[in-house]
């Protein structure tokens, strides 16, 4: 359905996409995340026809839409859009908002999309509301609808639910993926909020300073990080000093680890490990301690920060039934399943 290919996007002298690719299936959820400034939304507004590319080309339902000499006008792509302000007309009600974009269809066809999409975005009997009757969430609902109503090949969306407090986003997020994958649209969603990408997306997008870094399940950006700045980004983690001692073997002040280590590490290669909250275990019964020096409670689990004797700081997420004080030693084990390893020459920007 869709193809980038190494795609750029400048903006004066600054070249704010640097080379970005990458497929989307027919039916298939993307996201593209990452820190605000990253060039996510430049790619979108490139894809969507609103900015023209200084190099590469973009390829939608396999006719070329975009290259640095052609650029096809965005009325012509058949994509639709979802913005964070939902952009819903505020004379108009829920009925004509929705109407909006295929008003040349008959007004019997109109009417029958209509009560078909507020049916599907679980809203049926709002025709005649207007936008400020109703709520924030019930707002998107409507922004999505309006946005499905041609029947777009491509839906984008850009920080969609980012006027939202976390739990209702999270909700509508899972709300917005069932109606889509329903419907087989094929979307991608912008975003710096995490959960939001791991709820919605097949397939999650990592970039930093204009580049895609990774592109890959969240499950895959989660355990198998490609570098330093996708493993610190992705998650919550700790990143602590080790040394390569033989095949696939990492000596660490915690213990020594044994998995995959990077290409061409040998004996004595300095490394950096990934440790993440879940790796550290709480067990009273063990004889290595931690010190709490800090404590975040998350509802069902407390993120504790911990001191080690050697100074090192780890993270454990421990349930919330263990209420232990800043001060107190905790016991932890080191359980780890995924041994995540870096160069240690390497920093976050690179």
């Amino acid at each position: 359905m869709l193809k980038l290919d190494a795609i750029s996007v400048k903006y004066a002298a600054t070249r704010a996409v640097d080379k970005v690719s990458f497929n989307l299936k027919t039916g298939e959820i993307a996201c593209l995340l990452g820190p605000s400034g990253c060039g996510k939304t430049s790619v979108l507004r490139a894809i969507a026809g609103f900015e023209d590319i200084s190099s590469g080309s973009i390829t939608l339902a396999n006719q070329i839409v975009s290259t640095k000499i052609k650029t096809v006008k965005p009325e012509k792509r058949a994509v639709g859009m979802v913005f964070q302000d939902f952009s819903l007309f505020p004379h108009l009600n829920i009925k004509s908002n929705i109407r909006f974009g295929i008003s040349k269809l008959k007004t019997k066809q109109q009417k029958a999309r209509v009560n078909e999409l507020l049916k599907l975005v679980n809203m049926p009997g709002f025709n005649l509301r207007y936008p400020h009757e109703i709520s924030g969430g019930q707002q998107q609902r409507i922004a999505l609808a309006r946005a499905l109503a041609p029947k777009p090949k491509l839906l984008l969306m850009d920080e969609p639910f980012s006027n939202l407090d976390i739990e209702l986003r999270e909700e509508l997020a899972l709300e917005v993926r069932n109606i889509l994958k329903q419907e087989g649209i094929t979307a991608i969603l912008v975003t710096h909020d995490q959960n939001e990408a791991f709820s919605m997306a097949d397939k999650v997008g990592v970039m930093q300073s204009g580049k895609l870094l990774q592109y890959d399940k969240g499950y895959n950006l989660y355990h198998k990080p490609a570098n330093l700045f996708v493993a610190d980004f992705i998650g919550k983690g700790v990143l602590i000093d080790g040394t390569v001692t033989e095949d696939n073997k990492v000596k660490t002040s915690l213990m020594m680890l044994e998995g995959k280590v990077p290409t061409g590490c040998k004996p004595g290669c300095k490394v950096k490990v990934l440790i993440r909250p879940d790796d550290i275990v709480h067990d009273d019964c063990s004889p290595r301690t931690g010190r709490i020096i800090r404590k975040n409670f998350q509802g069902a689990s407390y993120l504790y920060t911990l001191e080690l004797a050697d100074n090192t700081r780890l993270l454990s997420m421990v349930h919330s039934h263990h209420n232990h004080s800043v001060g107190e030693e905790l016991g932890i084990t080191l359980e780890m399943e995924h041994l995540v390893v870096f160069p240690f020459e390497k920093n976050l920007s690179s």
